[in-house]
């Protein structure tokens, strides 16, 4: 039987079917087709938005399985997408009727708690690596939901609870093995191929396939302060003013975050407060507790909070928090902007809007970056935004499909009026699948140097289902023929 398959021109083809045949024996983990049991699970990604049914998928027990499939694209010139954790909001772990390389089952971390470094498989989510590193009273800085998978929150740059002390997820990266276009494994550090070690701390996946990372781990917990302070919406504005002053003159084992939103049934809060309007301070201190009492004080004495949960507990336990709030299966649509500072004009941007939500599941989070991110020049690594001190993530969440116009109208008519206070970069990693015109604003002074690291390792864009820095022969070739470009 042939296989109808999209190529890297954007058209469809007939693969041989013995050429599948032989694929499927040369690989020790599984290559699914549309027929396939599994075929559906394998396909399906984080954000319910994106509903593509690859042609092909190979889910690959290890390194050389994938690169295998990588020779396999390549010699067919088939249009790739790889997945790690699938919770990228663009959904570039797949593309309609292309090839996907999945990698979500290699999820095996080691740990050399002596040396403080941890190897990670490209499938394993932040869970994995929390469970294996506090086991050691250890951790690296990653993100802010445990499902997540670290290979593409790494190399979009990566942040979290604990970068403001140690960094970024990329910053914490001490050495990568890749597949390149070719096919070929080699290993990236600071040493050896320095040159993709460089990109791939924030250049996402367009130099290759990462199928291991070593991050550096630091003493963390394994118990931390933090929890939440809960206040009405009708004082956010007083309270983000407040926090303004406060948040910058913290040290940086702390990390603030704000959300507005609907509030949800929790436990804690008044039920007459469910479904209501307000402002939650998420907070973690992960230095020594009694020292976080005394930083956090202030915080927790202002204004006249609904609730103040915050108490000692162990890290894991606190990085799975959100969880209930961002479990796969919905409606996802998300516009991100930086800050140098909360201006009193953003504060009424910011209050105004969480008073128009448009589904109870969505949000504003406004998160403090700034710490031991900042202290590296942009020209360090491909990650180009150090000098960001905040984030907005303007998160539109909901169920029913017939709220996409309304949802993402009211995510796109926020982030316009935010626009005039922001940086004008963006985290590459919280760009959706209408964003590609910013993806040169992702990484600013840097993007040249990445064309042409991509010109030596994937001239001609063979990983491009991504948030993608072309190529300059692709790049010329796509203007001259725009038709020749392929859609995902």
């Amino acid at each position: 039987m042939d296989y109808t398959i999209r190529t890297l021109s954007g058209r469809d083809v007939s693969l041989p079917g013995e050429a599948v045949e032989e694929l499927r024996g040369a690989l020790r983990g599984r290559l699914l087709a549309p027929a396939s049991a599994g075929y559906d699970e394998a396909r399906a990604i984080w954000n319910a938005m994106i509903d593509r049914r690859p042609a092909l998928i190979a889910r690959c027990a290890d390194a050389e399985d994938v690169a295998t499939a990588v020779r396999f694209a390549r010699e067919h010139s088939l249009l790739v997408s790889i997945r790690g954790g699938g919770h990228n909001i663009a959904g570039n772990a797949v593309a309609d009727n292309g090839f996907m390389i999945d990698l979500s089952t290699m999820r095996n971390v080691q740990v050399d708690a002596a040396r403080r470094i941890a190897r990670v498989d490209a499938g394993a989510t932040l869970a994995d690596v929390d469970r294996a590193a506090q086991a050691h009273g250890l951790a690296t800085p990653l993100g802010i939901n445990s499902t997540t998978g670290v290979a593409g929150l790494t190399l979009g740059g990566g942040f979290g609870w604990l970068s403001r002390r140690f960094g970024l997820s990329s910053d914490n990266l001490l050495a990568a093995d890749v597949v390149t276009a070719k096919g070929e494994r080699i290993r990236a550090t600071a040493s050896d191929n320095a040159d993709l070690f460089w990109g791939l701390r924030g250049g996402g996946g367009n130099f290759g396939v990462v199928t291991s990372f070593e991050f550096a781990l630091h003493p963390v917990g394994p118990t931390v302060l933090a929890g939440l302070i809960v206040h009405a919406l009708a004082d956010a504005k007083d309270v983000l003013r407040f926090y303004r002053e406060y948040a910058p003159n913290t040290p940086e084992e702390l990390a603030v975050w704000a959300v507005m939103r609907k509030a949800p049934p929790l436990p804690f809060l008044p039920a007459e407060w469910h479904g209501k309007e307000i402002l939650v301070l998420a907070a973690c201190y992960s230095g020594d507790v009694a020292t976080g009492e005394r930083v956090l004080e202030p915080l927790r004495k202002f204004g006249r909070p609904i609730a103040d949960v915050i108490g000692a507990q162990p890290f894991a336990a606190w990085q799975t928090i959100l969880d209930p709030l961002l479990t796969p299966g919905m409606r996802n649509y998300w516009k991100s902007h930086d800050f140098l500072d909360v201006s009193d004009g953003l504060i009424d941007v910011l209050v105004d809007f969480a008073g128009t939500l448009p589904d109870a599941h969505t949000e504003i989070a406004f998160a403090q970056l700034g710490g031991a991110i900042s202290r590296r020049g942009n020209g360090e690594t491909a990650y180009a935004r150090r000098e960001a001190q905040y984030l907005m993530n303007v998160h539109g969440r909901w169920a029913d499909a017939a709220s996409d116009n309304a949802v993402v109208a009211w995510s796109r008519a926020l982030f316009a009026a935010a626009a005039p206070f922001s940086t004008g970069s963006v985290y590459v990693n919280f760009l959706s699948n209408d964003d590609d015109a910013r993806v040169r604003a992702a990484y600013g002074s840097n993007y040249d140097r990445l064309v042409a690291l991509k010109n030596r390792y994937d001239p001609t864009n063979l990983f491009r289902v991504n948030q993608n820095i072309q190529p300059t022969a692709f790049s010329l070739r796509a203007a001259a023929a725009p038709e020749q470009r392929a859609t995902t």
